[in-house]
């Protein structure tokens, strides 16, 4: 990388390095290294590889790292940047403005549907801020203040998350379209939002799309300009911390959410449901899955929503009975009329929302597969999931394989594994012969993460060391091993999980 760097001297603009530097450092975005964080092994690595290069070249990298950089590579490039400034290490002369940006607008493209945001924020190059070697711009700047714009989109169907991200020079031909493109199409709105809201907005939205272990589903060029974003989102003025979206509704408490049930199923559009009983409880379904997925927008109706609520959410998260998983998808098409109304969706948008409803009802049977025709019984079920959480499933089964049939005159069915006492029997039970209370405790911590899949790395670690053939006693004391010794950080806890790709030879 320091060697690339020489094709910085090259470049005429900040923009251009900046550019630059932001796609190199987005080679390591998202990737994982072992016995550490990739932006503290590689990011600072490269910091202080350049520092010791001593070079124009690594000057150039360290000043543009300085500024695109994480908060601790931006301290680190920015002194050693200096200490060879002073030295006399030459640069090039653009190298005193990269940074030096002021925001000229902010602006929003939106469906009416809600499910995404297209987000254009608009700068140009300033003069004198300060910063490593920045003062006065030569009198001939070329390209003048340089206008660009970074868009970014926003995907309120992927937990509001940032997908892409691309930057334009021709700032004036990106608006006229836009514009344009809205002004023909009663399914888009754009308009110019306040610096603070836009900032907000991305900063939730990238925080968002850097959460998941896995790699998250942007586009291909999202990790070069990521750097770049980060950095440009912290020229505008921050202000009130609007998570997302930008037409976010107050928090629904469980009583609004049960106002709004009773509204449904009172409203002509639910007039035709036959049991409703299953229509109330599917009813609360959709609403929590509006509330706690779709930040507190139960009303929002979209093709995409409905699709991922159906086909995606339901059969992971929730325990329909037969009633429910009959009744749900015409609940659900019931839903998208008395929400249309209620959120003004335009008639265009009701009927592709339906239309992907009814599509999506042919293929429910098949993704929606009912547990018990597993095997597994009703009573049996409702023991492991008294919230209805299906995604538990699995590691709450790992944790108390033993629930069913008599040990030592103990019916077992009529033990919970959700009550404290009965989950400490149920661990004895599972643990025939001596054993210190110290080392039961601590298989019932296990245990008590593993039921509430806290922290969530806890079960895919042990996925992991199952799926390589590993017994599952041995995979167990693998991870009180690692909770022993890490003890009560959690951030440091969840790194040491996503460590383990087999047990060691110790086990």
């Amino acid at each position: 990388m320091v060697q690339a760097a020489r094709e910085l001297l090259a470049v005429r603009s900040p923009l251009d390095a900046e550019l630059m530097v932001s796609d190199m450092i987005g080679a390591w975005w998202g990737r994982r290294v072992r016995g550490g964080d990739v932006e503290q092994v590689l990011g600072e690595g490269l910091v202080d590889y350049a520092a010791k290069a001593g070079t124009p070249a690594s000057l150039t990298l360290l000043i543009c790292l300085a500024y695109l950089g994480t908060a601790r590579q931006g301290a680190k490039a920015e002194g050693a940047a200096l200490a060879m400034m002073e030295s006399g290490v030459a640069r090039p002369g653009w190298a005193d403005r990269v940074g030096a940006v002021k925001p000229t607008g902010c602006y929003v493209s939106r469906d009416a549907y809600g499910d995404q945001d297209t987000v254009i924020c608009t700068f140009a190059y300033r003069y004198g801020d300060g910063g490593p070697g920045r003062g006065d711009a030569p009198a001939a700047v070329p390209g003048g203040q340089e206008r660009h714009a970074l868009v970014m989109v926003v995907d309120h169907n992927m937990s509001g998350m940032a997908r892409d991200a691309w930057v334009s020079s021709q700032v004036d031909k990106l608006l006229e379209e836009a514009r344009a493109e809205a002004a023909g199409n009663p399914m888009l709105v754009f308009g110019e939002i306040e610096p603070q809201q836009a900032r907000a907005l991305l900063e939730s939205a990238m925080k968002a799309t850097s959460e998941p272990k896995t790699p998250p589903p942007v586009s291909d060029s999202y990790s070069a300009y990521h750097a770049f974003a980060r950095a440009r989102l912290k020229a505008l003025p921050p202000g009130r911390k609007r998570p997302a979206p930008l037409h976010i509704e107050a928090p629904y408490s469980r009583e609004r959410r049960a106002m709004l049930a009773a509204e449904f199923l009172a409203s002509d559009a639910a007039e035709h449901l036959s049991d409703p009983s299953a229509a109330s409880r599917c009813a609360d379904h959709i609403i929590e899955y509006g509330c706690e997925q779709d930040f507190s927008r139960p009303l929002r109706v979209s093709p995409t929503k409905c699709e991922t609520f159906l086909l995606d959410w339901l059969p992971r998260k929730v325990m329909l009975s037969t009633a429910e998983q009959e009744a749900m998808p015409h609940v659900l098409a019931a839903w998208v009329r008395f929400a249309a109304r209620r959120s003004g969706l335009p008639e265009q948008g009701l009927k592709a929302t339906l239309d992907a409803v009814w599509e999506a009802i042919g293929k429910f049977p098949e993704a929606y597969r009912d547990p018990t025709s597993f095997g597994l019984d009703r009573p049996l079920l409702e023991r492991l999931l008294p919230d209805g959480d299906l995604s538990a499933l699995a590691r709450r089964a790992f944790a108390f394989p033993f629930l069913q049939g008599f040990h030592n005159g103990i019916e077992l069915d009529r033990l919970n594994p959700a009550d404290e006492a009965d989950r400490r029997a149920l661990l004895e039970i599972d643990h025939v012969g001596a054993m210190d209370e110290e080392h039961l405790a601590w298989h019932e911590e296990i245990a008590t993460r593993l039921w509430e899949g806290d922290p969530p790395q806890l079960w895919e670690a042990a996925q992991r060391l199952l799926d390589l053939g590993h017994d599952r006693h041995d995979v167990l004391h693998v991870l009180i091993e690692i909770a022993e010794r890490i003890g009560g950080d959690p951030d440091e806890l969840a790194a040491a999980l996503d460590d383990i790709a087999d047990i060691p030879d110790e086990f």
